[in-house]
């Protein structure tokens, strides 16, 4: 079934059109903004086959991106915070989650007959320059050390919080705040010097480098080392990873991890001398016979992955950590530890590029501005054509076909969202959790907060929505679906109307919250009384 999404700019039905209708949009929008509540919702039209009724459903649109909705991309947020705060201080080891499921038997069933693939075997001796990682005996667990206090006796366990960034590629200008303190502008002295590619590189190899390095940690750390980590752009867009470690590790070893970690690409020179063809006229051509990309002008098809990787000397890139290492100890329930969540979890929100342009909190003059902008531009020019992995459509760029070649790729148009603007290499998950860091899925975490709700309203005697009230799996006397989903019908709704619904009830549901809340003494000292009102059916005023 096909999702009709709401669209403040560009989609309205007829009931839309006047300047009244636009206003009461915006108005709907903000007043949704203010109270955290999905602007962008996906509309369902829900029938009852049994009372002949068709419900409207808003349907909250998930997204992570204040750019795109600042309702959901705060709540998933908040989301992120809890699972931080869970697993970060723990006394006790969680349960493990089950690893993921093999394949059925049958899956991987081979044909006797045919060649098994060559591999080609490498060194695996560390590169030349790079020194060796430290040595430590594991002892197993995930909790890290416990240490007793030589005068009181109490023991702790702390943990910690790390910052891990990468190299400069070049000097990056500052300028005077307008309280009279200096801060980095983001922008290259001499962009002309600036190594883009090499930036670019680095970013698209980001979570690769930063793998190897909670890998490398886990060795040396003598403990199964747990982490919640956020991936974030320092100011002149190369990438810097935030990190709750569970446990301590000595400064200097943690020091030694990072000097000693490091990704070797193993692929194809990707250099400007290497590029063979352009993205357009000349770009490689789909050979469905032989299920390859053939030179457009000679017919001759390009080298296979295997065969441009078969006698590589030496790596097309390496990604190594900066030297600026930062490491914080910190005690669960501290002001600094909820202080050191919110900041793993502050630009979660936000693009990489749109990090620091979306904002303008030190009047920046535009001629910064249009600079700032410029230096994206010129970043987004190497991320968008460089390789992003063996998959990536833009080996043919290089004459060379991507890993697993399929029809319709072409050179400068890798479908990886690492190559968009907003993105400048970044186009995975931002945030990385370990498998032990709480025992739980991020759906877990979810279910969980909505059975807090829950339960406080049970026990306050407060009558909560049933969650399956309109479920497919809900059955008429005659044995099929009581209610029947689809796509609501052109000119049924209007966003305003949509939004405003959506309002109301996040405004009854938070109310019956807040009076739960009070009438178990939970609420803060000081709240105002709730209103007396105990029906699920009733709006509460907020």
């Amino acid at each position: 079934m096909v999702t009709f999404r709401t669209d403040l700019d560009t989609h309205h039905t007829a009931l839309d059109v006047d300047d009244a209708a636009r206003a009461a949009r915006d108005l709907a929008r903000a007043g949704a903004e203010a109270n955290g509540v999905c602007t962008s919702p996906i509309v369902r039209a829900v029938f009852d086959r049994e009372t002949g009724v068709t419900h409207l459903v808003p349907i909250p649109c998930g997204s992570t991106r204040e750019s795109k909705c600042v309702g959901c991309a705060q709540k998933a947020r908040r989301l992120r915070m809890h699972q931080a705060r869970e697993g970060w201080h723990r006394d006790d080891e969680p349960d493990m989650p089950p690893p993921a499921d093999k394949a059925p038997a049958e899956d991987n069933e081979k044909d006797d007959d045919a060649p098994a693939p060559e591999r080609v075997a490498r060194s695996t001796r560390r590169l030349k320059g790079i020194p060796a990682l430290p040595t430590q005996e594991m002892v197993g667990g995930t909790l890290g050390r416990t240490f007793t206090d030589a005068k009181t006796g109490r023991r702790f366990r702390p943990s910690m919080f790390l910052t891990l960034t990468l190299g400069s590629y070049g000097d990056i200008g500052k300028r005077r705040r307008t309280d009279g303190k200096w801060e980095s502008t983001g922008v290259p002295v001499k962009p002309s010097t600036y190594d883009y590619r090499k930036a670019a590189l680095d970013a698209l190899m980001f979570s690769r480098v930063v793998d190897r390095f909670m890998q490398n940690l886990r060795r040396c750390a003598g403990y199964n080392v747990q982490y919640f980590a956020a991936v974030e752009p320092q100011k002149r867009l190369a990438p810097h990873l935030h990190a709750a470690i569970r446990g301590t590790v000595p400064r200097t070893v943690v020091k030694q991890v990072a000097a000693a970690t490091y990704f070797a690409a193993w692929w194809p020179s990707c250099t400007d001398a290497d590029v063979v063809y352009g993205e357009h006229d000349d770009a490689p051509v789909w050979d469905e016979d032989s299920s390859s990309y053939l030179d457009p002008t000679t017919g001759a098809v390009l080298p296979t992955w295997a065969e441009a990787t078969a006698d590589l000397t030496n790596p097309a890139h390496v990604v190594r950590l900066g030297k600026q290492v930062d490491i914080k100890g910190l005690l669960g329930g501290t002001k600094d530890s909820d202080r050191a969540v919110r900041y793993l979890c502050k630009y979660l929100t936000k693009s990489i590029a749109g990090t620091y342009s979306a904002t303008d909190d030190d009047a920046t003059d535009t001629a910064d501005r249009v600079a700032y902008d410029k230096h994206i531009d010129r970043l987004h020019a190497h991320v968008r054509v460089l390789p992003c992995g063996p998959d990536c459509a833009n080996w043919l760029r290089y004459g060379v076909q991507p890993k697993h070649p399929t029809p319709g790729m072409k050179p400068g148009a890798c479908l990886s969202p690492a190559h968009d603007r907003e993105n400048l290499g970044l186009g995975g998950r931002r945030v990385l959790v370990s498998r032990g860091w709480s025992g739980k899925t991020l759906t877990q975490h979810r279910a969980d907060r909505a059975a807090v709700v829950r339960e406080a309203l049970e026990a306050a005697g407060i009558e909560h929505d049933d969650a399956d009230r309109l479920s497919t799996t809900q059955e008429t006397a005659d044995g099929h679906a009581r209610y029947i989903w689809r796509q609501p019908e052109a000119g049924t709704y209007t966003y305003a109307a949509v939004i405003a619904s959506s309002l109301q009830e996040h405004l009854r549901r938070r109310g019956q919250y807040d009076a739960a809340k009070h009438v178990l003494g939970l609420a803060p000292p000081g709240t105002p009384g709730p209103v007396d009102n105990r029906s699920a059916t009733a709006t509460v005023a907020a």
